[in-house]
């Protein structure tokens, strides 16, 4: 599936936008890699095989031991769902997986969705995880694992224990302290890896059988859009090979000693090159309406994405003008040029030399823009957070 989908997304990325209903038909070919991550020794392992229904000692279960065990990052596929892939990653904070690299060493972008694992509370280490998961735009639950001996240990020392009452405290307290630090509804399970029958684990299943369709339906878009990025870039690269050109021909226009003429000359081939890359990002009106059609997305919530004046209309000179005069030093280097122009001898290839720069500059900005302005609207069209 991911073959079709990138040889369609290469042809025509609109088209394959308003496909998504034919792809999640095989929705069951989608693979979904889940990374279980936490610190060292916190029952990370040991919830893999219990959540694949698997004891510690069985064939094709994962390693489990009494040392830091999981020393690089290991993959199992659940019996149970198709192409539900668990990913037993390196404990957090250990000498080899420092916590200051962790998210990089471990290729946090591959996931699609995390378990975090904590025997106690939630800490510092726990805490950021979370956070770099909130910012690639993933989902995550929290579990407490090692719950029956936190029930032990209380019974031990206090005389009035109360197995449900010490639960719900658990709970309120791991729940309120992520409320704490920013997170506003956070799933929070209490649960034993050698009672997989027990507490929350019941639970856990069948929050994660209601949600393994979502979370599937979820990595498609993102692929959809990591493949509509990858589209982009390849499209820019082509349009940024073109900007030299562009910037000799503005530097030949500077070796005309007439007043105005090599300005007037820049603005129209920057008008010229900006107008192709609208439509070349599908950014025109025409792409934004068939993309509109394609996947149901309102042509105005489209348009209304689009944050750049470039992406907004029409581009004239007045308005590549008004921008270039907001670039600071690009603005300089266009009064520098027309001013040395007319200088002896030296002024010919200094003014030359400027106005290369200025539309070299000039249209690598504006091609990075809009190339960010392309890739907004898209997500926009597949439901996809744009922040």
């Amino acid at each position: 599936m991911d073959q079709q989908l990138r040889a369609q997304m290469n042809r025509d990325p609109i088209a394959a936008a308003g496909m998504i209903n034919q792809y999640l038909a095989w929705i069951d070919d989608i693979q979904l890699n889940i990374g279980i991550t936490g610190k060292s020794g916190t029952g990370k392992t040991s919830f893999v095989n219990a959540f694949r229904g698997m004891k510690n000692n069985d064939q094709g279960a994962a390693l489990v031991g009494v040392n830091e065990t999981t020393k690089t990052v290991n993959s199992y596929p659940h019996p149970k769902y198709a192409n539900v892939i668990l990913w037993d990653l390196p404990g957090i904070g250990t000498n080899k997986w420092k916590a200051e690299t962790y998210v990089k060493d471990t290729g946090f972008e591959k996931f699609d969705f995390f378990v975090i694992i904590s025997d106690t509370h939630f800490q510092e280490n726990d805490i950021k995880l979370a956070k770099e998961i909130q910012k690639i735009g993933k989902r995550f639950y929290f579990v407490h694992s090692k719950i029956d001996q936190t029930l032990k240990n209380e019974e031990e020392n206090d005389r009035n224990f109360n197995a449900e009452r010490t639960l719900a405290l658990t709970r309120r307290r791991c729940i309120r302290g992520l409320q704490e630090q920013g997170f506003e509804q956070p799933q929070v399970f209490l649960l034993s890896n050698f009672e997989p029958w027990h507490h929350d684990f019941p639970k856990l299943h069948e929050n994660f059988t209601r949600e393994v369709y979502p979370l599937k339906e979820y990595h498609l878009l993102c692929t959809m859009a990591a493949i509509h990025q990858e589209v982009i870039n390849e499209r820019k690269k082509a349009f940024k090979s073109g900007i030299k050109y562009y910037g000799a021909a503005s530097a030949f226009g500077a070796a005309v000693p007439i007043p105005g003429l090599s300005v007037a000359l820049d603005l129209g081939m920057i008008v010229k090159a900006v107008t192709g890359y609208v439509t070349g990002f599908d950014l025109d009106a025409a792409s934004l309406h068939r993309l509109a059609n394609s996947t149901g997305v309102p042509y105005d919530d489209l348009r209304f994405t689009i944050q750049s004046v470039l992406g907004q209309g029409e581009i004239t000179k007045d308005i590549i003008l008004k921008l270039l005069t907001q670039l600071g030093s690009t603005s300089v280097l266009l009064a520098t040029e027309e001013s040395t122009r007319f200088i002896p001898v030296l002024g010919i290839p200094i003014a030359a030399g400027l106005s290369f720069t200025v539309t070299y500059r000039a249209l690598n900005f504006f091609l990075d823009e809009l190339a960010k302005e392309a890739q907004k609207v898209y997500k926009r069209a597949l439901g996809l957070n744009i922040a």
